[in-house]
């Protein structure tokens, strides 16, 4: 007999939850869409345009800083790091901390 560990039972009442939550509000947009519109089929639910666009927007942000921290570290002998700048830049050089001379 195979016991659940306590995540396992978390993530499936977690799992039931999501589902029947699904399963209400596609029979309130089925009910809105036959008061409204008798015969019209319920329209797909699709993602935000603009969140859309956040996203693609933070993964080629991304891919810009990945390529210019490639392209600085091949090139010169300095230390850089990804940074979102105040003026557009992707990386930014940083100076060693040096320790006092005894």
């Amino acid at each position: 007999m195979a016991t659940n560990t306590p995540g396992q039972v978390f993530q499936n009442k977690t799992r039931v939850a999501i589902l029947a939550e699904l399963d209400k509000e596609k029979k309130r947009l089925m009910q809105n869409q036959s008061i409204n519109n008798p015969g019209a089929s319920v329209p797909l639910s699709r993602p935000n345009l603009k969140e859309f666009r956040d996203n693609a927007e933070q993964q080629h942000i991304a891919a810009q800083m990945k390529t210019a921290l490639q392209h600085a570290h091949t090139h010169s002998s300095g230390f850089f790091i990804t940074q979102d700048s105040s003026f557009g830049n992707l990386i930014l050089p940083v100076l060693p901390r040096l320790e006092p001379e005894s």
